[in-house]
């Protein structure tokens, strides 16, 4: 039995009202697009502004600091392969794409995830968008990227901040909801307010769970933004589809690794920031 011949127009649905975005909004997108742009470019530059022994050796002292003598030996080892590889501008781009799409996340996502935590309504709404968001593949979020902002960071930007955004919401809302209710009677006992036992007692007690989600964010967005070279965002990813297309396998393990390098340098350092976090605490 065929029942594609009265087929239902979703496509057709979603067009109808990306068109009326673009038409009512486009003002609305073209200022998104400048003050992304802005924050990246000034993020980049900045970065680039650093002399690249100096950046490297900063990142050293401060994964000393947050972790062990291991990470920090792997950051010089790492950081000075892609130096003498020529990736170091790359890496900047992606760094800086990765990190605009995370602040945005975390700024979207924490928020969020504590209102889903303080009601029940709003979680039972936001789990399904959310699991929708996770199970979309990742290439898909780059048509609505390229029809609001056009080619290049910016659309990168929103598609890495669309994928990565979930962990963000659910494990801030989990960290809140897991925090022991004989701390929230304690507090309620001291007479503190709401917006009291959230600052001083819930989100402190939670950090190390939300650390665990800007974590899994900030590798969502890595990957992302790899994906996202394929409209015009800049950094590794560019590199790695110029080796596809050129069939250049040496080019796309040489970006690879720099991928890899800078993926396991943001986690290790993520995961030990909500690991300092949890021991101060104990």
């Amino acid at each position: 039995m065929d029942l594609s011949f009265n087929k239902i127009p979703i496509g057709d649905w979603i067009e109808v009202v990306v068109n009326f975005l673009i038409t009512n909004l486009g003002g609305f997108f073209n200022l998104i697009t400048t003050i992304v742009g802005f924050f990246v470019d000034t993020l980049q530059g900045t970065f680039a502004s650093i002399p690249p022994l100096l950046f490297i050796v900063i990142l050293i002292l401060f994964s000393w600091w947050i972790s062990q003598w291991k990470m920090a030996l792997f950051t010089a080892i790492g950081l000075l392969l892609v130096i003498n590889l020529g990736l170091w501008t790359h890496v900047l781009f992606t760094l800086s794409l990765v990190l605009t799409a995370v602040l945005i996340s975390v700024l979207i996502g924490v928020p969020l995830g504590i209102l889903c935590a303080k009601n029940d309504t709003v979680n039972q709404i936001v789990t399904p968008i959310l699991d929708f968001m996770q199970t979309m593949p990742a290439f898909v979020y780059l048509i609505p990227a390229i029809f609001f902002f056009g080619l290049g960071m910016v659309p990168g930007v929103f598609a890495s901040v669309v994928f990565a955004m979930p962990p963000t919401i659910r494990l801030t809302n989990f960290g809140i909801r897991q925090v022991n209710e004989e701390l929230i009677e304690a507090s309620d006992s001291f007479g503190a307010t709401g917006i009291q036992k959230l600052i001083k007692v819930q989100l402190p007690v939670a950090l190390p769970t939300v650390m665990t989600g800007i974590n899994q964010s900030i590798m969502l967005a890595l990957s992302m933004v790899v994906i996202a070279s394929m409209i015009g965002a800049p950094g590794l990813g560019t590199e790695v589809y110029r080796s596809i297309s050129q069939l250049n396998v040496g080019m796309g393990f040489e970006a690879g690794l720099a991928i890899v390098i800078v993926a396991i340098i943001l986690d290790r350092l993520t995961q030990n920031i909500g690991k300092r976090k949890k021991g101060n605490l104990a």
